[in-house]
């Protein structure tokens, strides 16, 4: 199964504030209670802050979804368009020029960048190198070797040297006469 990046929520329902209900601004409060701080600040939520923070919130949600199942590249494709949109969106549409909208295209990048920074890893991790076997030296087992058996020499008597291979030829000696000087 095909998943799709969960920040088309958010993405969703900011196109659908700026262009079906225009005259609502980011910075309106959510005219919920003043929550009053520790400090003595009352401070109210804007439409920019819970917005941001559902951001967040699918961001979560997706680094979850991908941990646990991994990312296809089709959904690496569609977060790729998703952060390209958003960032052209923020450049060239007026209703889209807000600090809202660019915090949420930097949510955008950053959910791009972690999805595959996790592939990657995943893939690594995949990537099994096979340790060496060590080898056991064989054993050798000592080889008995039994000497060879030698019979005894049978006493026969010694053949005559002459009879048993031909004679061979004898070079007759050359008698060199001294040489004499002559003079003396």
């Amino acid at each position: 199964m095909i998943g799709f990046p969960l920040l088309l929520i958010p993405f969703a329902i900011y196109h659908m504030i700026a262009f079906l209900m225009q005259d609502v601004s980011w910075s309106a409060s959510l005219y919920f209670m003043p929550v009053a701080l520790k400090s003595g600040v009352a401070w109210t939520g804007t439409l920019s802050d819970a917005f941001l923070a559902f951001s967040l919130l699918m961001l979560m949600f997706e680094f979850v979804k991908s941990a646990r199942h991994g990312k296809s590249l089709v959904e690496h494709f569609l977060s790729l368009l998703l952060a390209g949109g958003t960032a052209a969106e923020f450049w060239m549409l007026p209703q889209f020029g807000t600090s809202t909208f660019l915090l949420f295209v930097v949510i955008c990048f950053v959910d791009l960048f972690a999805g595959l920074a996790a592939s990657l890893r995943r893939a690594r991790r995949a990537v099994v190198v096979a340790e060496p076997v060590p080898v056991q030296p064989a054993r050798v087992e000592p080889v008995r070797v039994e000497p060879v058996r030698v019979e005894p020499a049978r006493a026969e008597p010694p053949a005559h040297p002459f009879t048993t291979a031909p004679p061979m030829p004898r070079a007759e000696p050359v008698i060199i006469e001294p040489v004499q000087k002559s003079g003396t």
